[in-house]
C-alpha cells in the first residue's frame, strides 16, 4: 500500500464557518450570537448551577449527610462502678456482665481514681483507659 496518498476521502471533511468576518459571510456584525446581552460578549460565562440571580438550589436546601467516622468510646467511671475492680479480667464481654452496655456500642474508656491500677487487667484492645490518648 502506497503511503503518499494521505488526503482525507472526498466528502469527508468541510470548511468551518468563519463567524463574525463581516456582512457578505452572512456571519457578520453579530456573528450569530443573537443581539446584545451578556451572552453576546466575549469571555462570557455561567457559573455552576447559576440561576440567574435567584438563590441557586444547593443553597436552598439544608445541609444534611455528613457521618463522622470517629467511633467515641462509651464512658465507665470506675469510681461509681466499683464492680469493674473486681474483675479477673476486663474485657468487652466481661464488663456486660457487670454494667448494661449495648450491642452497638465498639469501645469503653474507664475513667475515675485508680484506673492506673486496673491497666494490667485489661485484655480487650476496645476497652481503653483515661491514661491512653485515644
Amino acid at each position: 500500500m502506497a503511503l503518499n496518498n494521505l488526503t482525507p476521502a472526498s466528502n469527508s471533511t468541510h470548511k468551518s464557518k468563519r463567524k463574525g468576518r463581516g456582512q457578505a459571510s452572512g456571519m457578520g456584525k453579530t456573528a450569530s450570537r443573537g443581539a446584545n446581552g451578556q451572552k453576546s460578549r466575549t469571555g462570557y460565562s455561567i457559573k455552576r448551577g447559576f440561576e440567574g440571580g435567584q438563590q441557586p438550589l444547593q443553597r436552598r436546601l439544608p445541609k444534611v449527610g455528613f457521618y463522622s467516622g470517629i467511633i467515641k468510646p462509651y464512658v465507665i467511671n470506675i469510681g461509681k462502678i466499683k464492680s469493674v475492680a473486681s474483675l479477673e479480667e476486663i474485657t468487652m464481654d466481661s464488663l456486660r456482665t457487670i454494667h448494661k452496655i449495648s450491642n452497638s456500642v465498639k469501645k469503653v474508656k474507664l475513667i475515675g481514681e485508680g484506673v492506673e491500677k486496673l491497666v494490667a487487667k485489661i485484655k480487650d484492645e476496645n476497652v481503653l483507659y483515661s491514661g491512653m490518648n485515644k
